[in-house]
């Protein structure tokens, strides 16, 4: 059998040379795009904050811990900051353009919307499926899901041990025939924590996440999901009208969320971050919206007790 000509070989190959010369340039334009976050922002002059209302994170009031973090950000980029307000269900689509819909651990696209925003910050659990769709920062905030209860529900907390898997089946174990409130789409949806399969009674509330306490001590559910930000919250704002049964979740971070492209931005939030830590203020910070959460993540400001104290 003759071998080919190297004519032949040339013309053979040549496509293929083509195609991967296509897709080549596809990714240096995909890698030149996922640069420019830090370098619009900076051309743009304003750095835009997504946030919704909720616990200390933002207040609704032109302040809170996010908030904060997020004007002192601005500022160490040399631009204006401006908030933008969403809302649970379309938050991922004003950062990323695509809306989104959970399916538990994954995620489904349903449509493209405008992006209006630059940063996630309003106390946004890292939770799998999100991890997904958006690039985290460092975790600015410890946080856990918990049961909560009408304090005269008779239902007692259960004894904590030291092993949290024990604990999160002893809360569940009190679950069966019981309402219960979650919230799709957030990191209080049961589709995360199996509870249908405790035998509760789900129900899904419509309201905001900072009605859901709320929403309990007006005799709406039995029992509620709640994660440690909007618990402590509750229990300072309504102090002996609920109370905390269990865990239902493992430790949890917080985290502002980025574009998957934008790293530089990501990064350089990161950096500002670590500085915020170094000199005290991300300490000063978190503590002014947040005074007991030493008490329940005692090693998320690991200054000295009499630093804590002070």
């Amino acid at each position: 059998m003759s071998r080919p000509s190297l004519n032949c070989l040339r013309q053979s190959v040549a496509p293929y040379h083509r195609v991967w010369g296509v897709v080549f340039m596809l990714f240096l334009a995909s890698a030149v795009v996922a640069a420019d976050g830090l370098r619009e922002v900076k051309e743009r002059g304003v750095l835009r904050h997504l946030g919704i209302p909720y616990a200390n994170f933002v207040t609704g009031a032109g302040d809170g811990m996010d908030v904060e973090l997020m004007r002192a950000f601005a500022r160490h980029l040399g631009v204006r900051y401006e908030y933008v307000q969403s809302d649970w269900a379309d938050i991922i689509g004003d950062l990323t353009g695509r809306a989104v819909k959970s399916k538990g651990d994954d995620f489904t696209v349903v449509g493209k919307v405008p992006v209006r925003g630059d940063v996630i910050a309003n106390g946004m659990t890292v939770i799998p499926w999100r991890t997904k769709v958006v690039s985290f920062a460092e975790p600015t905030f410890p946080t856990q899901v918990w049961l909560v209860s009408r304090a005269d529900l008779p239902v007692s907390p259960i004894a904590p041990g030291p092993i949290l898997e024990q604990d999160i089946r002893a809360t569940k174990a009190l679950m069966p025939k019981r309402t219960l409130l979650g919230m799709a789409n957030t990191c209080l949806d049961p589709d995360l924590y199996d509870i249908k399969a405790t035998g509760a009674k789900v129900l899904l509330f419509k309201g905001t996440l900072n009605e859901l306490a709320p929403a309990v001590i007006n005799g709406e559910s039995e029992l509620t999901l709640l994660d440690v930000p909007d618990a402590l919250v509750a229990l300072q704002k309504w102090p002996g009208e609920i109370k905390v049964i269990g865990p239902v979740s493992e430790r949890q971070d917080m985290a502002p969320a980025f574009r998957p492209g934008d790293n530089d931005l990501r990064d350089a939030f990161n950096n500002f971050l670590a500085q915020l830590k170094a000199s005290g203020e991300f300490r000063r910070i978190a503590l002014a919206y947040y005074p007991f959460v030493v008490d329940y993540f005692p090693d998320y400001l690991p200054e000295s007790p009499a630093a804590i104290a002070d």
